[in-house]
């Protein structure tokens, strides 16, 4: 199975944009028009990275992100807040106070949803290889001391 990228946006044109554009970088991309539709989706289908919205009816975009962090299920997923909202103001906010792994305000250009997307995925993957070295490190300790 390939990445999957979820993007939860309550703009069709959108999410069929973003997909259009993901699709052709060789990505999966997964559509829900809303937070409470995104979180059900969560629930079924594993995703490796979660574009968000912010300024949706309902329930906003920080209210689905809160949800994600809270849940064991979905805390470690990187996410990318995809928005029109471009005060400096919320950009600090998003990438500094509540810690969201990468900020970019609509309209964007397709390379910079593409850079933002690989980066935040390479970390993702240089961290989980990190973690899986540092647990081999200590099996074998572990079996070293044993012997």
């Amino acid at each position: 199975m390939g990445t999957r990228i979820l993007c939860i946006e309550d703009e069709p044109e959108m999410v069929e944009l973003i997909r259009l554009i993901l699709s052709r970088a060789g990505y999966e991309t997964l559509g829900a028009e809303n937070g409470p539709t995104g979180l059900e989706i969560l629930e079924e289908e594993p995703v490796d990275l979660i574009l968000l919205d912010l300024m949706m009816p309902g329930m906003d975009g920080w209210e689905v992100y809160q949800r994600l962090k809270a849940s064991e299920r979905t805390r470690d997923i990187p996410v990318i807040i995809v928005t029109a909202k471009a005060q400096r103001i919320d950009r600090v906010l998003g990438l500094y106070i509540v810690g969201v792994d990468d900020y970019i305000t609509k309209p964007f250009s397709p390379k910079e949803l593409l850079n933002s997307v690989e980066n935040i995925l390479a970390k993702k993957n240089n961290s989980e290889g990190t973690e899986e070295e540092t647990l081999s490190a200590e099996k074998s300790t572990a079996a070293s001391e044993d012997e």
